[in-house]
């Protein structure tokens, strides 16, 4: 290994074609460069093991409510409470026992890019899932505890396979003729709720780049709607948009001052 050069060391780690007795030999090398590329391997592999340990503490957490091996545990989680303009989302899923991608984690957690392929991997991959919307005229007319609530409720009842048991995000839903439960924090600790933030944010966030087409002074594709100061200062510029929370008070401070002349 001492007589390849580092740039052919780094395409070897690169298309991974390394294995484990090679990366015991090239330990022993003492160029710096090849010390660099083994401290970034290292930091891989100690990151996939805490992937991995973190995906099987939400899949036992998971498994824990499951009477029987083939019980349905459905997750529910919603997108969109904060923002000042859009829709709030709600996704439901109910996940195969063998789905086994380390790299599902909560949607907080993972970029956008990451966020994008495991969308397609799980609707993809999922025994059946749903996702609900409320307009912002939902919210302004219900208000957006019970609009995402009720975009929960949607999403839980459009599910093609009943769940056995319904884990929600920290909301509480009643009427259905299986059991719920709300977890606070659930999307740290489930894996099906991880899996239901991440359709929900995924959405959310296409639906918001779609308003940045028609609305592109307010930014939407980088804010998603919530109150940034560029966000802030377009709304005093040009008011709000029929996609405007108008329940929520910076909207109504402006509606406000318009109607008073200011």
């Amino acid at each position: 290994m001492k007589s390849r050069t580092i740039e052919q060391i780094k395409t070897l780690f690169q298309t991974k074609n390394l294995n484990e007795s090679m990366i015991e030999e090239l330990r022993t090398d003492k160029r710096k460069g090849v010390q660099n590329l083994l401290a970034i391997y290292d930091k891989q592999v100690q990151r996939k093991k805490e992937l991995e340990n973190e995906f099987w503490k939400k899949f036992t957490y998971d498994n824990q409510f499951r009477l029987q091996a083939n019980d349905y545990i459905a997750g529910v989680d919603e997108a969109g409470r904060g923002p000042l303009a859009g829709p709030v989302v709600a996704a439901a899923v109910i996940l195969p026992t063998d789905f086994t991608y380390f790299e599902l984690n909560d949607s907080k957690q993972l970029t956008e890019a990451q966020r994008e392929k495991m969308f397609h991997i799980l609707t993809q991959q999922a025994i059946s899932y749903s996702i609900s919307t409320l307009s912002a005229e939902d919210i302004d007319q219900l208000n957006i505890y019970k609009a995402a609530k009720q975009a929960m409720r949607n999403a839980l009842r459009t599910l093609n396979q009943n769940p056995t048991r319904a884990l929600i995000d920290a909301m509480k839903l009643d009427g259905f003729t299986f059991p719920t439960m709300s977890i606070t924090k659930g999307d740290t600790k489930s894996l099906a709720i991880a899996a239901a933030s991440i359709l929900a944010k995924v959405t959310r966030d296409r639906l918001m780049i779609k308003l940045d087409k028609q609305y592109p002074m307010y930014d939407f594709k980088n804010n998603k709607g919530y109150g940034t100061q560029n966000h802030l200062l377009a709304l005093e510029k040009y008011g709000p948009t029929v996609h405007h929370r108008k329940s929520f008070s910076p909207v109504q401070d402006v509606l406000q001052k318009r109607a008073e002349g200011r």
